[in-house]
């Protein structure tokens, strides 16, 4: 007894479709030229596929139904343009359907935050935007680090480089074209610490006092008694105060010396080990 045929409206008529397989429609009929993205093919003698090319390039088969009227790939990446869509298998070659891959879309910026930082870099940064999938960026030239992209292509983030005092140029780059960030960022020159005060100013020669500066540009700051670095440094999200213990060392007085990236100096009295 004969296998009764098939019809499905538009297509051929001939479960299980004998002969070369014949594509009815591609959904969708467009896509990026990064490829990647699933597209299904309709049609009749589709059943055991040995390949699907987009303008020649091979696609990755996802699935094919035993019937032969659904397949489902993943694009291949192809340069912008209209290609043809050919399905191969034992029975032979499909005729072409049209396929049409879209150039990237430019990046486009919404708003930079922070907009300042200092000169040393460093500073986390934000990118809100769209098409942002790709970018790299650069302020003045300089490229940042640590760039990331979420997978909506909306959000950047990076790490600012080693920048001169004064407002930067900052461009963001794709595969689809480069953008300027308006308004662009502010690199603040880092200015060097101050130290007024350090309480107490006497402790034991083992070490192990805790200790108090108080100043200003304090932020990054290591502390050192004689040479002798300072343990347990923290310092206010105002950069004002400076906690610590200290070193051990031997008996008399030295000189405490703070550093931060703006520069050097020492505490007036300096500290006495007894």
């Amino acid at each position: 007894m004969s296998t009764p045929a098939l019809q499905i409206p538009g297509f051929p008529t001939g479960f299980p479709f004998p002969g070369a397989p014949s594509i009815g429609l591609v959904v969708p009929m467009s896509g990026p030229a990064a490829g990647g993205n699933p597209v299904l093919i309709l049609g009749s003698g589709l059943a055991n596929a040995s390949s699907v090319t987009f303008g020649g390039t091979p696609a990755t088969i996802l699935f094919q139904d035993p019937i032969g009227v659904v397949i489902i790939v993943l694009a291949p990446a192809h340069a912008a343009g209209t290609v043809p869509v050919v399905v191969t298998n034992a029975g032979g070659t499909s005729a072409p359907a049209m396929y049409t891959y879209l150039p990237p879309m430019a990046p486009v910026v919404v708003s930079l935050t922070p907009i300042t930082g200092p000169v040393t870099g460093g500073t986390t940064f934000t990118i809100i935007g769209t098409n942002l999938t790709g970018a790299t960026v650069t302020f003045n030239g300089v490229a940042a680090t640590g760039v990331t992209v979420d997978p909506t292509g909306t959000i950047l983030t990076g790490v600012t480089p080693v920048g001169a005092a004064g407002n930067a140029t900052v461009v963001v780059t794709t595969p689809g074209g480069s953008t300027t960030v308006a308004g662009g960022f502010t690199y603040v020159a880092v200015l060097p610490p101050v130290a007024t005060t350090i309480t107490p100013i006497t402790g034991p020669v083992a070490g192990g006092t805790p200790f108090v500066i108080i100043g200003s540009n304090l932020t990054g700051a290591t502390v050192t008694f004689g040479g002798v670095p300072a343990t347990g440094i923290v310092v206010n999200g105002a950069g004002t105060v400076l906690a610590g213990v200290t070193p051990p060392h031997a008996a008399g007085n030295v000189a405490v010396g703070v550093t931060a990236p703006g520069g050097s100096t020492t505490v007036a009295g300096g500290f006495t080990f007894v």
